[in-house]
Order: C-alpha cells, then sequence, then structure tokens
C-alpha cells in the first residue's frame, strides 16, 4: 500500500480522534470485504452463501473474491458488485421516500451502484433520470442501466447546471458527489497518490457549485440525498452546514441499528444527524451520507406532470425499449463466453433462423441473427470481455433457492 499523506494522517487524526483513527489504520491490514446486491426483478430464484448486509436488501457480503468477469450472469444483470457502505442508501430509501410514483435524479451516478439500488427500489410508476457529465463514464452507466433492466430509466450525459436550465423539477435527488476519495484508499491506491489539501478544498467548492444546481430541480418538500466517499469535515459537515445556512435544508434522521457501528458528526458544534462508514468500525469502504429537505408542501404527482417537456432539453443517452418477440435459446458455459467476447457462435440445428435470445441458465445475455451454419453476434462490441484465459468450467457465485 501506497504511504499515506502527512497532511491526511493529521487531519484525519484530529477529525476521528484516536481510537477512532487507530481502528481505521488496522483495517488496512485485512482485505477489504466483497459484497454484491441481488436484482430481485432477475434473481427471484437465486441467492448466495454469505452474510448478509445489514442495511441493504437483497445485499450479501461474499467470503472471498471471486473472477466477476467469469460469470455470465453478472453480464445477464443478475446482481451487481457493490461497495456495502454505499449500499445504506436502501434504507434511507425505505425510510423517507413515498411509497408513490415520483420522479428521481440522480446527478453523479456512474458507474451506477447507487442508481441501481435506488430504481429498485423507487414505487412501480416512478422514474429515474441517471446522469453523468462525462461521456466515457456515462456510457459504462449506460451499460449498467440497461443490463439492470427496469422500465423508465433514463441516463443522460449532462452537467447539472443543464438540468436546471431544462426546468427539470424531481421529487428525489441524490448527489454522491466527485470527492477527494479518502474513504476509498484501501482499495484504490491511485486516491492515495492523489490527494492533496488543495484537492480537498477544490473539491469541497465543486460540490456546492453541483448541489447549488441540483437543489433548483429539487421539489417543495423534496428530498436531498447528500454523499461522498470521503471523511473530512470540509466536504461533509461543513457543506451540510452551507446548505442549511443558504438554501434553508433541513436534515432529516435516519433510524439505524447500533450494531451497525455508524459514526455521526465530527465537527466540533455540529450535532445534526449525520451517517459516516469508516473502515475498520463499520463493515465497508468510507461513506459520509445526510438526508435533508426542502421546504414546502410536497404535492404527490406534480413532477410526473411536468416530466415530458423538460426532458426533451437533456441529453438522453440511454432509454429503455421493450424486448422484441424471440426464440431464446439456452447455451452452455462455454458458449456464453464466446458469446460476451463477442465471438460467432453455432447454434443447434433446430433452432430457427433470425433473431433468436442467448440465455445461460435462462437468464438473457442478448440478441443473435440465426443464419443456420453460424449465428451472428449482436452483443455490444463496446461491452465485450477482452481476457484471452476463459476458465474450463463455471465459478458459481449464484445458487437457486
Amino acid at each position: 500500500m501506497a504511504q499515506l499523506p502527512i497532511d491526511f494522517t493529521d487531519m484525519a487524526r484530529r477529525t476521528m480522534g484516536e481510537e477512532r483513527f487507530d481502528c481505521y489504520l488496522k483495517a488496512f491490514e485485512t482485505d477489504a470485504p466483497v459484497s454484491i446486491r441481488l436484482n430481485p426483478e432477475k434473481a427471484k430464484e437465486l441467492t448466495t452463501d454469505g452474510e448478509r448486509v445489514p442495511w441493504c436488501r437483497n445485499a450479501y457480503y461474499l467470503p472471498q473474491r471471486p473472477n466477476f468477469t467469469y460469470d455470465p450472469l453478472l453480464h445477464a444483470g443478475c446482481y451487481y458488485v457493490q461497495e456495502a457502505g454505499s449500499m445504506f442508501l436502501d434504507t434511507v430509501m425505505q425510510q423517507w421516500v413515498p411509497d408513490a410514483p415520483v420522479v428521481m435524479i440522480d446527478f453523479c451516478a456512474a458507474p451506477g451502484g447507487k442508481s441501481l439500488l435506488a430504481r429498485t427500489a423507487l414505487a412501480a410508476g416512478s422514474v429515474l433520470f441517471s446522469n453523468e457529465p462525462m461521456r466515457n463514464r456515462a456510457n459504462i452507466l449506460a451499460e449498467n442501466v440497461e443490463k439492470w433492466g427496469y422500465a423508465d430509466h433514463f441516463v443522460t450525459n449532462n452537467f447539472p447546471r443543464d438540468y436546471r436550465r431544462a426546468k427539470m423539477i424531481a421529487d428525489v435527488v441524490l448527489c454522491d458527489v466527485p470527492c477527494s476519495g479518502e474513504g476509498m484508499f484501501r482499495k484504490d491506491e491511485a486516491t492515495i497518490r492523489e490527494w492533496s489539501m488543495q484537492n480537498v478544498e477544490k473539491c469541497a467548492r465543486l460540490q456546492r457549485e453541483i448541489v447549488a444546481d441540483a437543489w433548483s430541480c429539487l421539489a417543495d418538500g423534496g428530498l436531498f440525498i447528500y454523499s461522498t466517499c470521503t471523511f473530512n469535515t470540509h466536504e461533509d459537515e461543513e457543506n451540510i452546514q452551507w446548505m442549511m445556512d443558504e438554501l434553508g435544508a433541513e436534515v432529516l434522521p435516519v433510524k439505524v441499528d447500533a450494531a451497525w457501528n455508524i459514526t455521526g458528526s465530527l465537527l466540533d458544534g455540529f450535532s445534526q444527524p449525520v451517517y459516516r462508514f469508516i473502515p475498520g468500525i463499520s463493515k465497508g469502504e468510507g461513506l459520509f451520507l445526510c438526508v435533508l429537505r426542502k421546504g414546502g408542501a410536497w404535492q404527490q404527482g406534480h413532477s410526473l406532470k411536468s416530466l415530458r417537456k423538460s426532458q426533451q432539453n437533456l441529453n438522453i443517452i440511454y432509454c429503455p425499449k421493450a424486448q422484441p418477440d424471440m426464440v431464446k435459446v439456452e447455451v452452455n458455459y462455454q458458449q456464453a463466453m464466446a458469446y460476451l467476447r463477442h465471438e460467432a457462435i453455432t447454434l443447434g440445428a433446430d433452432v430457427p433462423r433470425g433473431m433468436v435470445g442467448i440465455c445461460f441458465e435462462g437468464h438473457l445475455l442478448g440478441l443473435a441473427k440465426n443464419i443456420g451454419n453460424r449465428a451472428n453476434n449482436l452483443y455490444p462490441k463496446e461491452w465485450k470481455i477482452r481476457t484471452t484465459y476463459i476458465p474450463n468450467e463455471y465459478e458459481t457465485i449464484l445458487r437457486h433457492t
């Protein structure tokens, strides 16, 4: 592991206190926990071995990290590999998001873990816009959203100010803002090398710019979920205080279990309910989250009525498409992996010519055009597995209940 910057350790020790900081440092002596979240629409008959993530439905810690690339069910959208702390969003959604159709915007959504969780948790009839300003990251987001396969889930490639100009109104806004990444130090050494106090200050300013644009898109009485994957109070509590002072935001409490070992405010004089996951204390990587509400009375259905006009001014790069009627063809593991590598595959003589769905263990991987002697592979080239090594046998991560 790269050495932690002195400025960071000095600041973190002051912020966390000696006992907490020592627990955090000991976490670097162990591997980060591995966790996945099942897709309840695609994995109804599937489960996995391992301990449940207590603050999120359908989520599990795995006993060890498998090579997910070689599991066709991952590519079929049956589950998503997601850091456990970030799944705390599910507890928030259950407690505070109305059990009614709403419009939600995730302003900084790539690669998509929180967005997929949010769309799963929203009531039927809801619409979610998952946005990513950087085009290459937006493409990755779109791939994950399409594989997850929920209706009324759009991916946009815009800046938050574009949403403001489009006069988009949402009942729920999620801003998992770009941050200095202190919570990812155990998993990603690059974040250690990139850290500096100057970057902390730069991130804090950018976060306020994003929040100001996003807040203008929030309906009266709407919910605003602010999160980072960093520990320092400049990007966390101080930004929440700024939202209270400048935007009139009201901070809302979330009911949690003491056994989850979530840390509250670390800023002297700030006692509002905030939720911080620290490695070595809670079982996950770093997360800070706060739930806020905009003043005024919420009007159910108001945002849905105004949606069509505002969305026309956004750069939508993915919208859900209905599956065409087609014959579905079950393939074995080796055929599935060849398909995911965008290779031509040969299907049985009894398979009709034309468009067919390629399935593994009953789950759709994608489309192919069967022309008899071979099937032309229609799996998107940009999604293909690029590794040259393929295991002889399928390493089972999920099992049938």
